[in-house]
């Protein structure tokens, strides 16, 4: 109550603040190649919250009721931000024509989602959330995008769940995991650059937000720049070439306007081996002006991308194969094969209204996503493992032999290692096709598929009640059917494949066929089902030197499981429903800024969120049965950052310290371990686990010329472990001869030792130097040295649990497992620290009117190895075996890392009319 009082006094002590003067700012906006006017271009004072637009005769007019020194900042996508040094008292500024320039670097900025492909290699690593940066003219940020993105950066060390991104308004975040799925709009750059993105905790006029930022794309045509565009690029990163075509009508008879958008993205091979590329993605949308204020408009977007996935390695691979080597792929009658494929078709239906007043807006909008994401993989049964890099194929299995170092077959291993990197499809053919198999499968090549039908429904308004007070206020609804199953994509030369689970011989599913044949649904096959309700409301008082806002929201979550197959192995609790998991939750934010002058001024915002676990956290092992984790508990978020903004007329820039705690978190893993209380496929659950992010940004642009510009930009962060979560390994107890850890299958292991350890969040210490030269002749070239480091790879929580202190033989803990060597053998390394040096630059020309431009860049130009990223393995979940296994300096079951590219290329032609 007292917060509240103190809170309300603060807004009537603002409310009490009268403005003294008004100053008048006018203007016109052309394009000075061509003179013409340039409507809908921004306008804004720096360090104010006023924005408004040019009409359709270029012009603008701004009412300001403040004194001093500011800068006006005029900007419009495709030019060159222009600012304007002014000195306001209570008196009127007729500027006349304001001539912008054509941004020569733009193709940085349309080409920036191919660079955030780098992202979306693989699961594991697809957490990042560059592709939320690529519209901000923040210089930390865009370093953060163009340069340290190489190296997997995440901006304070945030997963992208943590940031929203709406298309039209509505959001496309994800209940499964809470990340955008960047690629059901891959390739579509020409049409994603309108875009609203507000960084950190700052306020959002369409959402709550998160606490990474929030992004709105809006597709509709009449903000888009209308004409033809064409496009070809050439690259070794993921794909080697790209067309790309693009036509806007434009506004017709005032009424209607229309878009299309197509590309096509591919390549045999990326630069790591094995990866194909196959992506194509079509777009259309229509617009329908019913008058002056109002609009509707209509969207489709389909984006199919097919792409072959890579490993993460052991250094002992590493030293063998290089850093471009890829275990999942071969050579199958001369052509490469991958048994790693990612393969995604959702296609997005959007339709949405719009309403715009003098005071009022209004979005609403519905959405529909269907289709299917597929992921293919090699399944062995009763068979050797295919895979080149397994342990048992490798030196380090001679090496650290328990018996004694056998240096002759690990000699001999290397060799054969060197010789067959590969995946041998000949054999598995072979294999399948013996007359010992009978036709049944040894190998089989099947699909783990994701089939979602969502629908969503969104309505904001943006109300200003006076010149001082605005109010947004939103309601969002989503509702997920979200189909899950194994199917088989190839037999690879076998007739069936037999559904049962080799280990414990039972069947996955009692109530079909056990023999099956190729589309044949098996393994698993269940059904999430989720809704979420969302409203949120912030009010915004604006009064000269003072800002403040508050918003909050109010969600609700709803989860269910429905098997579709009756496992044997849980034959009490797979088929059915299961019992429905709900959650309510509030969040809270504020923030407050203080113009000391127009050009200084300073900003601070909190925010106390809690949050439903994403659905892939709230069953413990979804693919057979419908346990959920006990206990779930909201997470809860505290977060805090304070900035001070510079905006003089050559010197920008931007200081930020920040503060969040996660608590309550929930994860839940999956992995075969051999601890100190018995060996089996468990799945971890940990649950209270608290992390600490805290660091700081700094962002530096200075203008030594009208050609020359410097930037300097930093992060230095600490990213880790805040608390000791709690850890149950759950498993089946299926096979008579199993020695069972526990016959309950749930084993709890108390504390995992972590608080203190670093978390795998990416780089967390970033430097950047840069340098831009733009000549008055349309010609530029840019330059940026990188510093990375601080980066961890991810550790293994069932190590740290009491449980590796116990001998599984004895039952008793291990003799010498001191703290001291405890500690010694579980300490956790830095990742190498690396330099980077990245090129760009671009020509352009205008020619009768048409534009044609060209843009390279260059990244890791000296061809640096670096790591971006690993996790330490838990197969040795004893002190015994761990320690036995890094005897020889060469772990069997060492971290697996992932490696950055090397010197690499990306090169584009475009002509646009």
């Amino acid at each position: 109550m007292i917060r509240c009082t103190l809170l309300l006094l603060f807004f009537l002590e603002i409310f009490s603040l009268q403005a003294q003067n008004t100053s008048t700012i006018k203007g016109v906006v052309k394009d000075k190649l061509k003179s013409e006017t340039i409507t809908n271009a921004e306008v804004m004072l720096e360090g104010e919250s006023i924005l408004i637009y040019t009409n359709n005769l270029g012009e603008f007019t701004l009412m300001v009721s403040s004194a001093g020194d500011y800068i006006l900042q005029i900007y419009t996508p495709d030019y060159n931000l222009k600012r304007i040094p002014l000195n306001l008292n209570k008196n009127e500024i007729d500027l006349g024509v304001i001539f912008l320039e054509r941004d020569i670097t733009v193709e940085k900025e349309i080409n920036l989602v191919n660079i955030t492909d780098d992202e979306l290699l693989d699961d594991e690593i697809n957490s990042n959330a560059l592709g939320l940066l690529q519209s901000t003219k923040d210089i930390f940020l865009n370093r953060a995008a163009f340069d340290f993105g190489q190296a997997f950066f995440r901006v304070r060390g945030y997963d992208s769940q943590y940031g929203e991104v709406h298309l039209n308004g509505l959001p496309m975040n994800k209940m499964y995991d809470g990340r955008p799925q960047w690629n059901n709009w891959g390739g579509l750059n020409d049409v994603i650059r309108n875009q609203q993105y507000s960084n950190g905790l700052s306020a959002s006029d369409f959402t709550f937000g998160g606490i990474l930022g929030n992004t709105n794309i809006d597709l509709r045509p009449s903000g888009l720049r209308p004409g033809t565009r064409l496009s070809s690029s050439l690259s070794n990163r993921t794909y080697s070439s790209r067309l790309m075509a693009t036509y806007n009508s434009g506004v017709k008879n005032e009424k209607w306007a229309y878009i299309f958008s197509a590309s096509r993205r591919w390549a045999q091979e990326g630069f790591i081996d094995g990866t194909l590329y196959d992506s194509y993605s079509v777009y259309g949308s229509v617009e329908y002006l019913l008058n002056e204020k109002n609009s509707l408009s209509a969207t489709a977007i389909v984006a199919s991308n097919r792409r072959g996935r890579s490993s993460a390695i052991t250094e002992e691979v590493y030293e063998i194969q290089g850093n471009k080597y890829n275990p999942y792929s071969g050579l199958q009658n001369g052509k490469i094969r991958n048994t790693r494929e990612r393969n995604i078709r959702e296609p997005l239906f959007l339709l949405n209204y719009h309403h715009e007043s003098k005071g009022l807006r209004i979005n609403a909008g519905l959405g529909y996503q269907t289709g299917r994401y597929k992921r293919s993989r090699l399944g062995y049964f009763n068979a050797p493992n295919p895979d080149p890099t397994y342990y048992r194929y490798l030196p380090s299995f001679y090496l650290n032999s328990p018996i004694g170092a056998n240096f002759e077959s690990a000699i001999q291993a290397k060799e054969g290692f060197v010789l067959n990197p590969q995946l041998d499809w000949e054999n598995i053919y072979k294999a399948n096709g013996s007359i010992s198999q009978g036709g049944e499968a040894a190998y089989v090549l099947y699909d783990d598929v994701i089939k979602d039908n969502q629908f969503t429904s969104n309505i904001t308004s943006n109300i200003d009640i006076n010149s001082n007070l605005k109010v947004d206020i939103g309601f969002t609804h989503k509702r997920l059917s979200s189909k899950n199953y194994a199917q088989i994509n190839d037999l690879l030369g076998a007739v069936y494949h037999r559904d049962i689970d080799t280990f414990s011989e039972t069947l996955n599913d009692t109530s079909s066929e056990v023999n099956k044949v190729d589309e044949d649904i098996f393994n698993y096959n269940y059904r999430l089902m989720g809704s979420n309700t969302a409203m949120f409301a912030q009010l915004n008082a604006d009064y000269n030197k003072v800002k403040v806002f508050l918003t909050g929201k109010y969600v609700l979550d709803n989860f269910q499981r429905n098997g579709l197959f009756q496992n044997e192995r849980f034959l009490d609790n797979s088929l059915g429903e299961s019992e429905q998991v709900q959650f309510s939750n509030w969040s809270i934010k504020s923030g407050a800024s203080y113009t000391i002058t127009g050009r200084h001024w300073v900003s601070v915002n909190t925010a106390h969120i809690n949050r439903a676990p994403v659905l892939q956290n709230v069953f413990i092992n979804p693919r057979e049965n419908n346990a959920i984790v006990p206990d779930l508990q909201n997470e809860r978020i505290t977060s805090v950052d304070a900035s001070y903004f510079l905006r003089m007329p050559k010197l920008t820039g931007r200081l930020t310290g920040f503060y969040t705690r996660f608590q309550n978190t929930t994860d839940v893993n999956f992995f075969f371990v051999d601890s100190g209380v018995g060996s089996d496929f468990v799945q971890e659950v940990l649950t209270d686990l608290d992390k600490l992010h805290l660091g700081a940004e700094l962002g530096l642009e200075y203008q030594l010329s009208s050609a020359v510009k410097l930037s300097l930009v930093a992060s230095i962060a600490k990213y880790e472990y805040a608390s000791n979560p709690f850890v149950t390994i759950n498993f089946d107890t299926a096979g008579a001869n199993e020695d069972l850890i526990d016959v309950s299958g749930s084993k709890f292991l108390g504390q995992s030792v972590v608080k203190g350890y670093k978390l795998a969040q990416g780089p967390q210490k970033a430097i950047a130097a840069g340098i831009e030269y733009r000549d008055p002749k349309y010609w530029w070239i840019s330059g940026s040295a990188n510093y990375l480091g601080n980066n961890y790879a991810n550790i293994s929580t069932i190590t740290r649990t009491q449980s590796f202190l116990i001998d599984p033989e004895t039952k008793l803990r291990f003799t010498d497992a001191t703290d001291e060597n405890v500690q010694k053998l579980l300490e956790q390394k830095p990742l190498d620290n690396f330099y980077l040096l990245n090129i760009v630059g671009g020509k352009s020309w205008l020619k009768k009117g048409k534009y044609i431009s060209v843009f390279a860049s260059i990244n890791n130009v000296f061809d640096t190895t670096f790591r971006t990223g690993g996790y330490e393995q838990s197969r040795n979940g004893n002190y015994g075996q761990l320690k036995q296994d890094n005897l020889s300096g060469n772990p069997s079951f060492a971290p697996k890392y992932w490696y950055g590219f090397g010197r690499t290329y990306f090169l584009n032609f475009a002509f646009s009319f």
